[in-house]
């Protein structure tokens, strides 16, 4: 308190400058000398109170200051005392270590005979107790669910020797990881080539008591593989004329795969899965009533993916349905054709590929499937008498038996073993036979392929020439790219014809020619009548090129839902820019049907097209007659149809609704005279009771004028 007092005065000394004039200290001075003794003894007191607390603090630093130095020392000094002990206690062990060699050595010494053979059977007891610790640490790694760390097939063998007891569970499990491993790895060796040698390798293996195992194998392999799901299903055929059971099996595996993934709407493995199952039905180890049920499954409500699944499985088996069950498969078509007019109404939900895929299966089906064989004939192995077929619907398959895939110990695991070997040796025989066999035959073409070589010996030798036949289509594209570079350097369409015909086309490639003369005009954003001058000079030059520029207009008619509005266009007025030319004939269009059920909204667009610029190009009057004309009435019949007085009216009103109402006026007229005959039907009838009325009359009147003559004649 003191302080800060003495503090505040020497700031108010320091603030006032009249402080340091003798007149202010002399004013200072007056009061402090008025001041009592008390006021003196208090300020005092207090400055006495201030010092004493400062000394007090620092006291109180100075004693936590020693008191900090005395622990940090007893720290050390416990340190000090531990590492002593810890080096004492290390120096009493290596003593007692020292005096416990010693001792040895001098027992070592003193020991004889009697102490080698106890060191003897220790040594031995070691090592059986290590061989049973080996033996329990492999059946633990064989006990686990994934099988434990991978062992070499060497080293399981080895294993397996050292068990005496073939029957105990420990030796059944290393025969069943070892069946597992060599099924495996058969399976996915499998191929073409090899399929035969491969059944031989499998069937050497006891595949009664691993079936659950082969099954799994078969049917993960195909699903990594869907290409190759012929030769799966040849490995099951195979195997389904010895073992029906197996063959069973994998497809009620399949079928319960198939359900679940239909639920669940994963496509991907609903398509591999039908592709197996399509291909066990042209083996003939399925039913075909199976593949008739996924089809009515399929189509029932169809969708994108219900569609496409559909049609995949048709390409994979409807060569064998199609010789098995023509009707039934005519009604697939049919469906798939009444789904394919709903896909063209604007309201449907079904896209555009789903839409190009049922045509091209359509287009497959008129092929008759010649590029999707049934069966290959290398993999045609089994005879129709050999074949076991089994009848299994989609509501049969119920249980998958997925317990066949663990192991289970068996009590007759013995017995087992030797019932398959002698079934082994009915199918197939000895290895050893076998192996001699083949090796037999083997010498008898060499020495017979000996033979003949040397009755060829004097002949000349035939040059051998190899076909090779190039699936990338690489020649076709980059003859299409140079018909475009020559069409887009030409200046008009004669030079371009004239630098085309230069090319010196193969006959094959003609036709390709044309198309890529089409393309190229439905490709443009408008359309160039440089195009259609260009087609109309091919068309005269050759009868093969206005055939293909004809069969391009019928196909052009009846995919033109697929094309988008600027590609119709640009077809419909190439189409009419031919036919007003006359370079091709009007009878490519007697495939259109102009009636409300037959045609789409995209047909209706292309027929307008093509009339409106028939009319523009050669006039209303000179069209009219051109339709009149008695020797293209089969090219009009569908357009202006007859047959119906509704299809007759449609007619009248769509051409009427285009603004070519004068096209229709001979087709009126013919709706008229029906009417007007209809019309007078009743009055016909009724013409005709009134004649009938009168002719009774008039016979009676002469009946009566009869018989009055009569009576005056008597």
């Amino acid at each position: 308190m003191g302080r800060d007092a003495d503090k505040d005065s020497t700031k108010s000394r320091r603030r006032s400058p009249e402080s340091h004039s003798p007149e202010s200290r002399s004013k200072e001075t007056e009061p402090s000398s008025k001041k009592s003794k008390r006021d003196r003894h208090d300020d005092e007191d207090e400055k006495d109170g201030g010092r004493s607390k400062d000394r007090h603090r620092k006291k109180e630093k100075k004693r936590d200051r020693s008191k900090s130095k005395d622990r940090s020392r007893s720290r050390d000094r416990s340190r000090d005392r531990k590492r002593k002990r810890s080096r004492s206690r290390d120096r009493d062990r290596s003593r007692e270590r020292s005096r416990s060699r010693d001792r040895k050595r001098e027992s070592r010494k003193g020991r004889g005979d009697a102490d080698g053979k106890q060191k003897e059977k220790k040594a031995e007891a070691e090592e059986t107790a290590n061989k049973q610790s080996n033996k329990e640490n492999a059946a633990d790694l064989l006990r686990n669910r994934t099988g434990g760390a991978y062992i070499p097939p060497a080293k399981l063998r080895m294993l397996q020797e050292q068990i005496q007891d073939k029957s105990s569970e420990q030796y059944q499990r290393m025969n069943w990881e070892r069946l597992k491993k060599k099924l495996h790895g058969l399976v996915n060796r499998v191929n073409v080539a090899n399929l035969v040698q491969i059944v031989r390798e499998l069937l050497q293996e006891n595949v009664i008591r691993g079936k659950g195992l082969l099954a799994r194998d078969i049917i993960q392999a195909q699903a990594f593989s869907p290409g190759f799901s012929h030769v799966f299903s040849a490995l099951v055929a195979v195997i389904n004329s010895k073992f029906p059971h197996i063959g069973e099996l994998i497809i009620r595996r399949l079928i319960v795969q198939f359900k679940r993934s239909f639920r669940r709407n994963d496509k991907g493995i609903t398509i591999t899965v039908s592709k197996f199952l399509a291909h066990l039905v042209n083996q003939q180890v399925a039913h075909e009533v199976l593949a008739f049920e996924i089809l009515i499954l399929m189509l029932e409500t169809p969708t994108d993916d219900s569609v496409e699944v559909a049609i995949a499985f048709l390409k994979e088996c409807g060569a064998k349905l199609m010789e098995i069950a023509p009707r039934v498969l005519n009604d697939v078509f049919d469906r798939l054709r009444a789904i394919l007019n709903d896909a063209s109404m604007p309201d449907s939900k079904l896209d555009k590929r789903i839409q190009y895929m049922i045509e091209v299966a359509m287009q497959i089906r008129k092929e008759k499937f010649a590029a999707y064989p049934a069966v290959v004939d290398d993999l045609d192995l089994i005879e129709e008498e050999d074949q076991i077929t089994h009848t299994i619907g989609l509501e049969d398959a119920v249980d998958p038996e997925n317990q066949l895939n663990v192991f289970k110990f068996d009590p007759e695991f013995e017995k087992n073993e030797q019932l398959y070997e002698e079934i082994r040796k009915e199918i197939i025989g000895d290895a050893d036979e076998s192996s001699d066999e083949e090796g037999g035959g083997g010498d008898d073409s060499d020495a017979e392929e000996d033979g003949e070589e040397a009755e060829g010996g004097t002949e000349a030798a035939k040059p051998q020439t190899t076909e090779i036949i190039d699936n990338t289509e690489q020649n076709m594209v980059a003859f299409r790219r140079e018909i475009y570079l020559t069409i887009q350097s030409s200046l008009d369409y004669q030079e371009a014809a004239h630098k085309l015909l230069k090319m010196k086309v193969k006959p094959e490639l003609e036709i390709e020619m044309c198309h890529m003369l089409v393309d190229c005009c439905a490709q443009q954003r408008t359309y160039e009548r440089f195009y259609g001058l260009l087609c109309e000079r091919f068309c005269r030059l050759k009868k093969e090129f206005q055939e293909t520029f004809e069969q391009t207009a019928k196909d052009t008619y009846s995919t033109i839902h697929r094309f988008d509005i600027t590609k119709l266009r640009n077809m419909s007025r190439l189409i009419s820019h031919l036919l007003q030319s006359d370079a091709i004939s009007w009878n490519v269009l007697s495939d259109i049907k102009l009636t409300e059920e037959e045609t789409t909204s995209s047909g209706r667009v292309y027929i307008k097209y093509v009339f409106q610029e028939l009319a523009e190009a050669m006039g209303l009057e000179k069209l009219y007659r051109r339709i009149r004309d008695p020797t293209l009435q089969t090219a009009f019949a569908g357009i202006f149809p007859r047959d119906n007085p509704q299809n007759a009216r449609f007619a009248i009103n769509f051409f009427t609704l285009i603004g070519l109402g004068g096209l229709t006026i001979d087709l009126r007229e013919w709706l008229e005279k029906g009417m007007k005959a209809s019309k007078s039907m009743p009055e016909l009838e009724s013409s005709s009771d009134s004649s009938s009325d009168s002719s009774d009359s008039d016979s009676s009147d002469s009946d009566s004028s009869s018989s009055s003559s009569s009576s005056d004649s008597d």
